[in-house]
């Protein structure tokens, strides 16, 4: 029953993420700053209070045009009121969420005397609705945007600091700090050191975000080697085909916060592996 709840709660959460993004692109121009909107569009698009909306016709949507993947499916894709495509973006989004919540209430670590592992996944589940939403912004629009960045920092700082006062060790402490060090300094220094041309001021704050959740200067080396393999695999083939230029701009964004995912919930049973059998640690 727990992992039906989760799921669902998934499902919800990964609509929610469907229209935050819609909402934010028509909020933000390229840089990302507030475009210039009227007071009915302000409105309108306001993640909180605003109607839900078909993007192409802009006809408010009933709640039965808004369950997660059934609305989709049983309207055959399409708007019920213009008849124009929905992008299978909403549904596929919807679905990857639920199992990102699943997958990540399977392996957390959980413990009977740690509170504080409780409260980082309950944080987790916030924060990894967040990152769905990052992975869609970036790929759209190239664009890790602080609307979406400054919450979710807010949000690990918060739980990090209840986990310490509900039982976490101290000693992590360090840990955290070598951990951000090593996330978010090593983008700081490319990102001072090129000018912003290597790489942009957003993945140097998604690295502030990286180093809260990782916990540890093994577990974030880790994720830099991980985000960067996954950055080549993607890049490597479309250089050989001449399909990636010098001019062209690949977003970093989903690589890091696939890395990112990967080593929060496999990190530490990969790092205990290597050092065991590799190692002999």
């Amino acid at each position: 029953m727990i992992y039906v709840l989760i799921g669902l709660l998934g499902l919800c959460l990964g609509s929610f993420v469907n229209a935050l993004v819609w909402r934010l692109s028509q909020q933000l121009d390229a840089d990302g700053d507030p475009k210039e909107l009227t007071k009915k569009q302000s409105a309108d698009l306001s993640i909180t209070k605003g109607r839900s909306m078909c993007p192409r016709c802009k006809h408010t949507l009933a709640w039965y045009d808004l369950v997660p993947v059934f609305s989709w499916v049983s309207l055959g894709g399409k708007c019920r009121y213009c008849k124009k495509p929905i992008s299978p973006q909403y549904p596929l989004t919807e679905l990857a969420t639920s199992l990102l919540f699943i997958i990540s209430f399977i392996v957390w670590p959980f413990s009977a005397d740690s509170t504080w592992v409780t409260v980082a996944f309950i944080s987790w589940l916030a924060i990894l609705a967040g990152l769905v939403a990052l992975v869609l912004y970036d790929a759209k629009y190239l664009l890790l945007p602080n609307r979406i960045l400054f919450p979710l920092i807010g949000i690990a700082v918060g739980s990090t600091v209840v986990q310490f006062v509900v039982g976490r060790p101290i000693g992590d402490v360090s840990a955290i700090f070598w951990s951000i060090l090593i996330a978010a300094g090593i983008f700081w220094v490319l990102f001072q050191t090129s000018g912003g041309r290597w790489i942009g001021g957003g993945d140097v704050k998604f690295g502030l975000l990286a180093g809260l959740l990782l916990g540890g200067a093994s577990q974030a080396l880790l994720y830099l080697f991980i985000a960067s393999f996954l950055g080549l695999l993607y890049s490597l083939p479309l250089m050989l085909t001449k399909r990636l230029t010098k001019a062209s701009k690949v977003p970093f964004g989903p690589f890091l916060i696939a890395a990112l995912i990967i080593v929060v919930l496999w990190g530490d049973l990969a790092i205990n592996w290597y050092s065991k059998s590799l190692l002999g640690l």
